[in-house]
């Protein structure tokens, strides 16, 4: 069924109908708008409350942070936040894919329409301008023909009359028959007029019109069928992050469940046990037997309660809901109970360690890198390496010292000063290559050449260690003639296996297939790792 057959003379009702379509389309995307306004503020709202509770500030080293339940509060949070980035996404998507998209389309299909109604009123315009035609032509006819008659009836009246003359007959006779003749070419114009409206008459109701109807038709089903696709996109755009939604609250739920009360009832004991021993009971002090409390050595002059618990912190109460004052805070921790201080102090120990360390490796390499420049002037200029290798050796000095005073404060809190093992060689200020050993003694040995110690060393790891596996593999790009020990030569486009990458100083170690290790420039080569 087609509106041009079963509508052709509803043309106000299918005006009216299309335009309440049109105007369809209108509402539901500022419905759709408004939807993605609500939910972009109802993602603002749920980031900020997120924001609210996340506390940035906090340090993770807090002891609250360590607590399943803090920590699975953090990932709600986090999850959360996750969460409203999805919503965002909604938004976005309904924007961009319903809103955008209904507003170009309704402008086509409304510029489409115009262009319809145009062509049905220039149709109509026509037919009524052929119809005022034909009513023009019908009623000269008439006039003309009325006119005629009575020419002819005049003509009849003259020609009895007796008292009228010849010529007055032969008038009479020549004006009616010419208002004949007008008024037959006035029929016959009438006639033609009248084929020519029913022709277009005709052509209007069943082709021009039923085409437009049809067209008008088609849009409306267009539309009709682009504003369903638009209603299953509204779910269609939420079902998409539903999954990553899901995931979201497996987050929450997953972070609910790794609370574990147990183990952070442990933490708390961990974090905040004191050490000390409960008190004593007090002993009775009996003031009826006049004793000489002043010189007394009893007892009486030193009760043994809390304050003899208190080791050195005599000046502190010792009530458990005494109001607290915040203490002042000491570099060897001794603001904090025994069993805490030991456990700050073995932390700061093994930082220490950490640091020396890294500073020692630093040391090494730039010792390398000195020899290296020493044996190959084209390479650089030894001298100017100078100042960061007293610079090293200067902290590697200050890190000594801070190691052994804490070990020493460690020793004095019951605690373990060798947690790390580590080579801590350096250049002294003569030029000596000082000794650290593990166990925190000086040995003062020192070698004629430093640099020819740092390579020994460096031979002597390549001769205790294990063969390390590679991690990758290089292609030299230039020659290099690995004069110096710890060195490895190479000619350009040679393959060596990589065994170390670069810490920084400017060499890699490489192994031949061979066995052969040693020391190349990363600058020379062309490096892959492996994956």
């Amino acid at each position: 069924m087609d509106w041009g057959t079963e509508l052709w003379d509803q043309y106000d009702i299918i005006e009216k109908h299309t335009q309440s379509g049109l105007e369809l389309v209108e509402k539901y995307a500022k419905f759709v708008k408004e939807r993605t306004e609500i939910e972009q503020n109802y993602a603002k709202q749920l980031r900020n409350l997120s924001k609210k509770y996340n506390q940035k500030r906090s340090n993770k080293d807090e002891p609250e942070c360590r607590l399943s339940s803090h920590q699975s509060f953090l990932d709600i949070l986090n999850e959360m936040n996750d969460y409203a980035g999805q919503r965002e996404l909604i938004a976005e998507n309904l924007i961009v894919n319903i809103c955008i998209d209904l507003t170009k389309y309704l402008q086509e299909i409304k510029q489409e329409r115009k262009t319809y109604l145009m062509e049905a009123k220039k149709a109509q315009q026509s037919l009524e301008s052929t119809y005022k035609q034909l009513d023009n032509s019908k009623k000269r006819f008439e006039r003309e023909w009325r006119e005629a008659e009575r020419a002819a009836q005049h003509a009849e009246k003259t020609d009895q009359d007796i008292n009228a003359t010849k010529a007055d007959v032969e008038k009479a006779k020549q004006q009616a028959h010419m208002k004949a003749h007008i008024a037959e070419e006035c029929k016959n114009d009438y006639a033609a007029q009248l084929q020519k409206y029913n022709k277009e008459q005709n052509q209007f109701y069943f082709n021009d019109m039923p085409l437009i109807f049809n067209k008008l038709q088609d849009l409306d089903e267009r539309r009709a069928q682009k504003l369903a696709q638009g209603y299953i996109l509204f779910s269609d755009t939420e079902k998409q992050v539903m999954p990553i939604i899901g995931k979201c609250l497996e987050g929450i739920t997953k972070a609910g469940s790794s609370v574990d009360e147990k183990n952070d009832s442990r933490i708390v004991i961990e974090q905040n046990k004191s050490g000390f021993e409960r008190p004593g009971d007090l002993e009775f002090e009996d003031y009826s037997q006049g004793i000489n409390r002043a010189s007394s050595d009893s007892s009486l002059g030193t009760p043994k309660g809390p304050i003899d618990l208190l080791g050195k912190n005599r000046s502190k109460n010792f009530w458990l809901f005494s109001r607290r004052t915040k203490p002042t805070v000491t570099e060897d921790f001794g603001h904090l109970p025994p069993e805490q201080r030991r456990k700050r102090l073995q932390q700061k120990f093994e930082e220490i360690c950490k640091e020396l360390q890294k500073e020692v490796d630093k040391s090494e390499a730039l010792g390398k890198m000195k020899d290296v420049y020493e044996k190959n002037p084209q390479m650089g200029d030894p001298a100017s390496l100078a100042p960061q290798i007293n610079q090293t050796s200067q902290k590697i000095e200050q890190l000594r010292g801070d190691m052994s005073k804490y070990e020493t404060w460690l020793a004095e809190a019951g605690g373990r000063g060798d947690t790390l093992r580590y080579r801590a060689q350096s250049f002294n200020n003569n030029g000596a290559h000082d000794v650290y050993s593990p166990d925190g003694a000086h040995s003062d040995e020192s070698t004629p050449d430093p640099s020819q110690a740092i390579y020994a060393e460096f031979d002597d790891d390549f001769d205790d260690e294990e063969v390390t596996a590679p991690i990758g593999e290089c292609i030299a790009l230039y020659n290099f003639p690995g004069v110096s020990e710890g060195t490895i030569a190479m000619q350009e486009g040679e393959a060596l296996a990589v065994v170390e990458e670069d810490k920084g100083d400017g060499w890699t170690r490489v192994r031949r297939n061979n066995g052969d290790e040693g020391y190349i420039p990363t600058s020379y080569v062309s490096i892959t790792l492996k994956k």
